[in-house]
């Protein structure tokens, strides 16, 4: 373990726009209960709304796909899984309801690492729970279908000892008053060095994620997806991950383009976070239902702009928030991306 070691944290450095952003984050940490207060309503359907973006934008950024029609009813238990996609979406949604009920008591350890894993894979035929028994790697997969080795993850006769050591340093760390915006990710950088399962890590590491913000009252993943805010930023993503694990077996790694990047996440969730609340306190409710009403009314294939010629005076904003929502619970579809994406409601989902 590398990134937890006291020598490590303590060389540690930030410039005044890390120290401006970490500060951001706390502040936006000391409004949840303000939001709490103000508008427990909205909250309701924003964590309702989190459950379905969290457990698709997991699982599409390991290439698992559910059909739009399938994914509201396969998270509030309407339907059982019927393929090993629709599993694995399931699996994650009933790891996410662990997480949310039971956070406070799961502690960072070997145990509940597999824990989380066997509840990810409870729907597979094979079974989770395991630590991988063979050697891996973490590859990129080219699109002309070839692969290219970011990395290579702890041997597998290592692994345990390596997991356990992670759980003691990162104990050591919090019980040494570190900061845990720089603590929890970092113990996600070396989980994912570790690679401890043959599948699922990057899923079990973005559920640790929100489990650990959890223990020091960083709630915004209950509310706002930061998995999909992950998957808007994917290339991000992926490319800061590798970065920091560049050196890592040797302690020489280094840690600032992950750290920078996951602050960015958070800090990204809790705007939002503050906007969707903001929207009901200040009326622009009723701006979200216009738009909605627009969406309902359109049979053919439509644009952002035909929504907002459609709505006067609703930003553009406002809009794609609406849309979003709209296409988790199961009511439109987009057809495309960037500038040319077109939306269209989907059969069986239109109302009125």
């Amino acid at each position: 373990m590398h990134s937890l070691k006291p020598e490590y944290l303590a060389a540690l450095r930030f410039d005044a726009n890390q120290a401006a952003t970490l500060r951001a984050v706390g502040e936006y940490r000391g409004k949840q209960a303000l939001f709490y207060r103000q508008a427990p309503e909205v909250l309701k359907g924003l964590r309702e709304v989190a459950v379905i973006e969290s457990s698709e934008s997991s699982n599409r950024l390991e290439g698992v796909v559910v059909a739009a029609n399938r994914l509201k009813a396969l998270i509030a238990h309407n339907t059982q899984p019927r393929d090993r996609s629709e599993q694995e979406v399931a699996g994650y949604r009933d790891a996410l309801a662990l997480i949310h009920e039971s956070a406070r008591e799961m502690r960072l350890s070997p145990n509940v690492i597999l824990q989380l894993h066997s509840t990810l894979y409870r729907f597979m035929p094979t079974p989770g729970g395991r630590w991988k028994a063979v050697d891996n790697e973490i590859i990129e997969k080219r699109p002309d279908g070839s692969v290219r080795v970011r990395f290579k993850a702890t041997p597998a006769h290592l692994t345990p000892i390596a997991m356990a050591q992670l759980s003691a340093e990162y104990a050591a760390a919090i019980g040494a008053h570190q900061d845990p915006l720089i603590v929890v990710p970092l113990a996600i950088l070396d989980f994912l060095c570790i690679h401890p399962f043959t599948d699922g890590n990057g899923r079990v590491a973005r559920l640790l994620t929100l489990l650990l913000l959890y223990h020091f009252d960083y709630d915004v993943g209950r509310y706002i997806s930061v998995e999909r805010v992950y998957e808007a930023t994917k290339e991000s993503y992926y490319e800061t991950l590798e970065a920091s694990s560049q050196g890592w077996h040797e302690g020489r790694h280094d840690p600032y383009p992950w750290l920078n990047y996951f602050w960015g996440v958070l800090l990204r969730a809790y705007r939002e976070f503050e906007e969707r609340v903001g929207e009901v306190r200040s009326g622009r409710g009723a701006k979200a239902a216009q738009v909605r009403e627009a969406v309902l009314a359109r049979s053919t294939p439509f644009s952002i702009s035909d929504i907002e010629a459609a709505c006067a005076g609703v930003s553009r904003d406002t809009v794609r928030l609406v849309l979003r929502a709209m296409k988790t619970e199961g009511l439109i579809a987009s057809t495309g991306k960037g500038r040319s994406a077109k939306w269209i409601g989907l059969a069986g989902g239109r109302q009125g």
